[in-house]
């Protein structure tokens, strides 16, 4: 695969919870976040990289009430939200939270630091991720909404579930749970 030494800039479409495309900006990758159901049992969302044949999609599922529910990638792994996605400390806030990823690596999201919404560090607080929001009185081009999932380029096989834990990051913000 040819690198170009510069991150992913996932173009985020809608800026919403409910779903959206993330389309790089140089044309190098498309994620897909969707919802496929939703009823009085809850809420299920599909993550896949369209622009990557054979790539495992990630689900989400979220109780009724807005509750963290399960994480699934492929058909071989499923385990709760809570277990995945752990408050750094007991006192700490649920805005910053870890995890392990299928590669075998901690990852830890926190909220609004170092000038962004949200950013992802490794383990040695190697910053691999951020989310940012559209400024206010920025003006949005073409179809999308301003916002911006940016992953650093040796870091691109991770993008998708690092999608996924943040729109749980962002669930568990807008639901204040």
């Amino acid at each position: 695969m040819t690198t170009y030494g510069m991150p992913y800039f996932l173009a985020d479409k809608t800026g919403l919870l409910g779903g959206s495309e993330f389309t790089d900006v140089n044309d190098r990758m498309r994620l897909v976040y969707r919802c496929t159901a939703q009823d009085s049992t809850g809420k299920a969302y599909i993550i896949y990289d369209s622009s990557v044949t054979g790539v495992p999609s990630i689900t989400l599922d979220f109780g009724s009430d807005d509750s963290l529910g399960t994480i699934s990638f492929g058909s071989d792994r499923s385990l709760p939200m809570k277990k995945y996605l752990t408050k750094v400390s007991m006192l700490g806030s649920s805005k910053n939270r870890k995890f392990t990823g299928l590669d075998g690596e901690e990852y830890r999201w926190k909220n609004k630091s170092d000038e962004h919404e949200w950013t992802c560090y490794t383990s040695q607080a190697k910053i691999v991720a951020y989310y940012d929001l559209k400024l206010s009185g920025e003006p949005t081009y073409g179809l999308h909404s301003g916002c911006c999932l940016s992953v650093e380029e040796e870091y691109g096989h991770m993008a998708c579930e690092y999608l996924a834990s943040l729109m749980i990051m962002r669930h568990i913000d807008a639901h204040d749970l």
